[in-house]
């Protein structure tokens, strides 16, 4: 109990086998788990969400490799801290094989030119670089690097993987295996079930559990629901609105609304509010879909989402999702058309690389007096004045004359 090290310190694995979790790449026979039980690694780019194993392999690798390993955090370190291991890594009395596994956790958090820094070396092969990010490398990473390296994307755990981890945990005896710990496997199982596929979230409230316990007068520690649901307190959103899931919750949720799905369209509304997401930044995109995908199939769709928007302002959060929820359903459940957003890319598309040609005379303005003897609005046809208030007359351009941009479809009846 009195150990500083944290739980989830102390359980981590050391040996391929001991390691749960990540089978896609990790299986027996599978690229990752063979190079590294050959130590043949290459360079490696580790990413995917908190407490999914990104540290825990690369602890597996140091414990396994013939090559010196370093570590550095890139919150901390800088490029004083590469350049002190390159110079390790080159001296032949302190490392013989002349290489080095160099592990950056964060590495996102490295600036461009730190992330520069590294590149003659993890080019030329003096060091392999593990780097691990909670972010998509393909945004944060140098793409140098990446073309560089294996990318691995490492999956949250299943609650059946975290189960498994949190069983061990109570019999090592560098876990909590010295202490009499009563808990039932449903229990544990709520546990990792609640840690969401993070298994440092679920270690940690065991230990809380466990740390905050009175035993009882015959040396026990009991573990009920109720003291794990105290530790733990709600189920562990996945969810980061400044990283890669903010972007991928709102692609599903504004392809759910395109999609005609009201019911995945208020899941990933729910996932967006639940995990902070501005509620004006998401009656943006209602706005957006309700112009861009319903169009004029159903005119009204545009006016629903801006009110929305403006009740949003007005309102505020926690009442906001009510509003977000009506006008988002109301575009999940209206009839699609993209006529005019593809005819206004259309239109922009040939205003950009096309000799357009010239504004026709007779429905340009004339102003200034005298402006229609140089043939400015000459012979223009006031519609109005016309059965049906429609006249046929020139409006494009001589070069443009039957271009068309906006072509109805099927949902739009006018």
């Amino acid at each position: 109990m009195n150990n500083k090290e944290p739980l989830a310190f102390r359980v981590r694995p050391k040996t391929l086998e001991e390691y749960v979790g990540q089978e896609h790449v990790l299986g027996e026979g599978k690229l990752l788990y063979r190079t590294i039980k050959a130590d043949r690694l290459s360079s490696l780019i580790l990413f995917g969400p908190p407490g999914c194993g990104k540290t825990s392999l690369a602890k597996v690798i140091s414990e396994t490799t013939k090559y010196k390993f370093y570590k550095i955090n890139a919150v901390t370190s800088g490029v004083g801290d590469i350049k002190k291991v390159v110079e390790e890594t080159r001296n032949y009395m302190l490392n013989p094989v002349g290489k080095s596994i160099l592990f950056i956790d964060e590495i996102h958090r490295f600036n461009k030119l730190q992330q520069d820094a590294l590149l003659p070396y993890v080019e030329n092969g003096t060091i392999i670089l593990i780097g691990a990010t909670t972010e998509n490398p393909y945004f944060e990473v140098n793409k140098a690097l990446i073309s560089r390296s294996m990318v691995i994307k490492l999956n949250p755990l299943t609650e059946e993987n975290v189960f498994k981890i949190l069983k061990n945990a109570i019999t090592r005896k560098d876990g909590l295996g010295e202490y009499n710990i009563n808990i039932e496997d449903s229990t544990l199982r709520k546990l990792a079930n609640i840690a969401n596929g993070d298994v440092r979230t679920a270690l940690n409230g065991l230990e809380v559990a466990v740390l905050t316990t009175q035993m009882d007068k015959d040396g026990n520690i009991n573990i009920t629901d109720e003291v794990l649901q105290n530790s733990v307190q709600q189920r562990k959103a996945v969810f980061d609105k400044n990283g890669d899931t903010h972007y991928d919750n709102i692609s599903a949720f504004i392809k759910s609304m395109r999609g005609s799905d009201p019911d995945a369209t208020l899941f990933y509304l729910a996932r967006a509010i639940n995990g902070g997401e501005d509620p004006v930044f998401l009656a943006r995109r209602i706005v957006i879909a309700a112009s861009e995908d319903v169009g004029m199939a159903n005119p009204n769709a545009l006016l629903v989402a801006t009110s929305a928007m403006q009740a949003v302002h007005m309102i505020g959060m926690p009442e906001a999702r009510i509003i977000l929820a009506e006008a988002a359903v109301y575009v999940a459940t209206s009839k699609k058309s993209n006529a005019t957003y593809l005819g206004i890319n259309k239109a922009i598309e040939d205003v950009n690389n096309k000799d357009t040609g010239e504004i026709p005379m007779h429905i340009r303005n004339a102003p200034v007096e005298g402006m229609e003897l140089l043939g400015y609005s000459k012979g223009y046809l006031y519609p109005h004045n016309f059965p049906g208030h429609i006249v046929e007359q020139q409006y494009f351009p001589d070069k443009m004359l039957g271009t068309k941009y906006y072509i109805k479809d099927e949902n739009i009846e006018f």
